[in-house]
């Protein structure tokens, strides 16, 4: 079992690396769990977004939901519930993004490249594809807005960053 664990940190050395130096000026310690600017925001997992760089924000400020296409799934609804309840959490932004491939490519498309890169079968899988993306933003934010479990007062809009120019503009 050790050597497991051996061979699977050399997977990781570089970032475990990094980890170390980033800890030896570690400056967030205290830090409240609480969203500092009642914000939430729900956004792609794609590495062209920096959440709080883009919209002027610290580490502390906002609660962040990242996953493929920022889609407002069952887990998503559960987090913000306790973002809300919890976490000081009073207005949500939901930002999709130009260039996404969750907007850009076919159901039969992901399969197809998931199958050939790895021989898995994934046609079980719902990847919350993206046919329209100023529409199923409207969807998805409509979602938060009528989640039960949510106080009434929460402000929520749906917003599309550039990935090109990094503006972000409210679409919902």
């Amino acid at each position: 079992m050790e050597d497991t664990v051996t061979e699977d940190l050399a997977d990781f050395v570089d970032v475990l690396e990094a980890n170390e130096a980033y800890a030896q000026s570690f400056e967030l310690a205290g830090l409240l769990p609480r969203a500092a600017r009642g914000l939430a925001i729900v956004t792609c997992m794609d590495s062209r977004i920096e959440p709080l760089d883009m919209l002027g924000l610290n580490p502390g400020d906002a609660k962040i939901i990242r996953n493929a296409g920022a889609r407002v799934t069952e887990d998503v609804l559960r987090t913000l519930a306790l973002a809300t309840h919890l976490l000081g959490v009073e207005r949500i932004m939901v930002v999709a993004h130009t260039n996404c491939k969750m907007a850009s490519a076919t159901r039969d498309e992901v399969i197809d490249i998931i199958e050939q890169a790895s021989g898995i079968d994934v046609r079980s899988l719902d990847f919350r594809l993206i046919a329209d993306q100023r529409e199923t933003l409207g969807v998805d934010v409509q979602k938060i807005r009528s989640w039960p479990y949510l106080p009434p007062n929460v402000a929520v809009g749906g917003f599309i960053y550039d990935v090109d120019t990094g503006r972000v503009t409210r679409e919902v």
